[in-house]
């Protein structure tokens, strides 16, 4: 079963989240701050974060620029519903997905499904034939290793942000709204989510393009949604 690390210096949020994911099976380690969660990071495998933005000595933002450096696993920041800003700042530093506090457990169970479900379909077995390639230009993504390349380079995208692409360059030339994408990717009802899209384009432009404000590949259609030009 999945291992989740939850970090939050509330103590009574991390032990409220803890009886939950533990009622679904799932094995839980605890951090209380950036740092500790980091130092958790270094030693045990972990499949999901669960990570607050507002805590002592390292708050989540800066925790989750640290660990997008060197892990790909799942992000899930919790943040107050006041704090807008925040949790597009939390994606655009690479997190995957964010909860409001306060949040249900229903809620949190339900996305922490929804990334680990995502991540693991990102697995792939080496020793599958490589039979889904897709290109569009110099943009190549193999979708039985997972790797993304331009011109020849690897890029790094989060489960999130790989998951956007590989269905904008599977449709090359057709036209995704905002909610077509959000509905196809997390799969669950749009309310509200032009924000979240838009962190997670931006962020996958600044690392497929050259120019991420006149872009190759990656096109926005003024009023209709997003596409991939086909080459």
């Amino acid at each position: 079963m999945s291992t989740i690390l939850v970090c939050d210096d509330d103590k009574e949020i991390v032990e409220a989240i803890e009886i939950y994911l533990l009622q679904e099976g799932y094995d839980v380690l605890k951090a209380y701050d950036g740092i500790e969660a980091l130092e958790i990071l270094n030693k045990e495998e972990v499949d999901l974060l669960i990570i607050d933005i507002m805590m002592p000595k390292m708050d989540g933002i800066h925790a989750t620029l640290r660990i997008r450096k060197e892990k790909n696993l799942p992000i899930i920041i919790l943040s107050a519903k006041s704090e807008d800003a925040d949790k597009v700042l939390g994606l655009s530093v690479g997190a995957d997905d964010y909860v409001s506090k306060p949040f249900s457990h229903l809620e949190l169970v339900a996305r922490v499904r929804s990334q680990l479900r995502r991540y693991q379909k990102l697995g792939g077995s080496p020793n599958e034939e490589k039979t889904n390639l897709y290109k569009s230009g110099g943009l190549e993504i193999d979708d039985d290793t997972k790797e993304v390349t331009v011109d020849g380079e690897s890029v790094k995208l989060t489960p999130i942000e790989y998951s956007i692409l590989l269905l904008l360059v599977k449709n090359q030339g057709k036209v995704f709204s905002i909610t077509q994408i959000y509905e196809s990717i997390w799969n669950e009802n749009a309310v509200g989510v032009d924000n979240t899209v838009a962190v997670h384009i931006r962020h996958i432009r600044e690392k497929i393009e050259i120019d991420a404000k006149n872009p190759r590949y990656l096109k926005v259609v003024w009023g209709v949604g997003y596409k991939i030009e086909k080459k």
